[in-house]
């Protein structure tokens, strides 16, 4: 079996039913559009822009796409990436390289045009789709990119250097391509980065995404009831895997394009969404519009919302206590995993378990886990030790990278990296994290990365990146910065400098210190988390 046979009995059992909304709250009239085979409806103060498609058109484009792929000679095991943003194409087109027996590699939106470059090479990609909002970084690398690779753009207007999707899949075939797979076949490739920040390839078969699926119809027990609102981008295993639970029980998901508080209200009310996953700055954002009298509940149609859930970083408890006075009838759960792991849910609270927010939970559905010292000993509860799981949705490898995968795979089990401790009870807490990722707004940041692009600034002597406390984003990127002596450097220098450097790897808080290095060179940033992580937070509480 694969997890494309879902689609397929989708297709056969609920053919007409609603599979995928699109809403763009912020449409403007200059927008490309990159669908037209649905009447558009032209946005209004009451109606957004709205597109759907059912579950026959679904496997149908996704059919389009595989024969398109395979008239174009792509066989079994080759790769074809995704760029784009969320949009009612993205997972007709996931799903119809999956049917080609491709493996699918979807890329961050935020991708540099060199990142771009590097993760396409990474993981041999052979074809890769962009749409429009990539045109300018993919014309940067055009001439290396597409040496031995297709390029395919899906949008209105296509550059010269690439092929238009719409014109290719015009005159192929809607039905299935047929192609075995089951559940060992590799399905698809993710990147994550370490603290270099240079990203590994994760492979994973159609057995980990089958199980993904499986996980999320667990946990939230998704039924043909439900309609799941679907915010964060799809290139993430954290969205898509959310999603599979859709796929699995055969009812609706809407992609919303926007997280202001009064968008994610709106399509709650006007799809009966009963699902919402969130992350924390929404959540507060959120919260804030409700305690302002910006948003007030009785003005939406809310009362089939059921479940509220949140991932991607940690969740204050005091965040949870709120959202609780306002939505009692709430079912409330917390999500953890990585892309080595499918995603989220290897770990999760369990929404009869909210008397333990806080807790990242317990092992999720099929999975196991288990924390150990230096020695590969699991430690005592209360003690803190390196979390490990083991499950159906453990990667297969690093793509093409046996000794990274052999650092973190030992006897099926994943070691995480991050550091955790049992409670009394057996659930979870995450302590800290081995790596120097900064989770910021549920994105990672990188320190070596922002750390070399400083070190360019011809007045800087050293500097460190470090994680400092918000209130907002979990975390923000403060840099310790240590300027040559003789010189003098101000703050707006500083933040001219980074002006080169995307806008969410922009240190959001700069201190001129001395950085402090260890015996062996290596900069001590435990000690500087505690020499300024508490003190900022205070000092912007102070503030506000």
């Amino acid at each position: 079996m694969a997890i494309t046979d879902y689609l397929i009995r989708n297709r056969q059992l609920y053919g007409d039913e609603v599979a995928l909304v699109e809403l763009n709250p912020d449409i403007r009239e200059d927008r490309r559009v990159t669908w037209k085979e649905y009447d558009l409806i032209q946005p209004t103060e009451k109606q957004p822009y709205r597109r759907e498609i059912t579950w026959r058109v679904f496997d149908e484009k996704a059919n389009r796409m595989a024969n398109m792929l395979i008239s174009r000679g792509v066989e079994k095991g080759d790769k074809v990436a995704i760029l784009m943003m969320n949009c009612l194409e993205w997972l007709p087109i996931y799903f119809g390289i999956l049917k080609s027996g491709a493996i699918a590699v979807p890329m961050n939106f935020r991708y540099s045009a060199d990142e771009i470059l590097y993760c396409a090479n990474l993981a041999d990609v052979n074809v890769l789709l962009f749409g429009p909002e990539f045109i300018g970084r993919i014309e940067q690398v055009e001439e290396k990119l597409s040496k031995n690779r297709a390029l395919i753009y899906v949008g209105e207007g296509c550059p010269t250097f690439a092929e238009s999707y719409r014109e290719m899949v015009a005159d192929c075939s809607s039905a299935d391509p047929d192609i075995y797979l089951d559940y060992n076949d590799d399905a698809a490739i993710y990147f994550s980065s370490g603290t270099t920040g240079f990203p590994k390839a994760i492979l994973h078969n159609h057995e980990s995404l089958i199980h993904a699926a499986m996980t999320e119809q667990k946990h939230h027990s998704t039924s043909r009831d439900d309609c799941f609102l679907c915010i964060p981008p799809l290139y993430h295993t954290g969205a898509k895997m959310h999603w599979f639970g859709s796929l699995l029980s055969g009812s609706k998901a809407v992609l919303l394009k926007g997280t202001k508080a009064e968008y994610v209200f709106d399509a709650v009310s006007r799809e009966h969404c009963t699902i919402v996953w969130l992350l924390v700055p929404w959540a507060q954002d959120i919260l804030i519009a409700m305690e302002s009298g910006q948003l007030k509940q009785e003005d939406y149609q809310l009362s089939q919302w059921r479940l509220m859930h949140i991932g991607a970083q940690p969740v204050p408890p005091s965040l949870i206590k709120k959202w609780k006075s306002y939505f009692p009838h709430h079912q409330y759960d917390t999500n953890y995993g990585l892309s080595e792991s499918i995603g989220p849910g290897c770990v999760h609270l369990g929404v009869e378990n909210i008397h333990k927010v806080g807790a990242i939970g317990v092992p999720g559905y099929g999975w196991e886990c288990k924390i150990v010292d230096e020695n590969g000993n699991e430690v005592e509860k209360g003690a803190a030790g390196e979390l490990c799981v083991k499950g159906p949705g453990v990667m297969t490898e690093y793509y093409n990278d046996p000794e990274a995968t052999a650092d973190v795979l030992k006897d099926g089990w994943l070691f995480t990296g991050d550091v955790a401790r049992y409670d009394e009870d057996g659930f979870i807490y995450l302590v800290d994290r081995k790596k120097d990722v900064i989770v910021s707004g549920g994105e990672n940041l990188y320190p070596v990365q922002i750390e070399d692009f400083l070190r360019k600034f011809e007045k800087i002597k050293d500097v460190a990146v470090i994680g400092l406390p918000d209130p907002r984003l979990g975390e923000i990127a403060g840099a310790i910065i240590e300027i040559k002596e003789g010189m003098e450097c101000t703050e707006e220098e500083i933040n001219e400098f980074c002006m080169d450097m995307p806008r969410y790897k922009r240190p959001k808080k700069i201190i001129f210190a001395d950085v402090p290095r260890n015996p062996t060179g290596k900069i001590e940033k435990p000690k500087l988390r505690k020499m300024y992580g508490a003190e900022h937070l205070i000092a912007d509480e102070t503030e506000g």
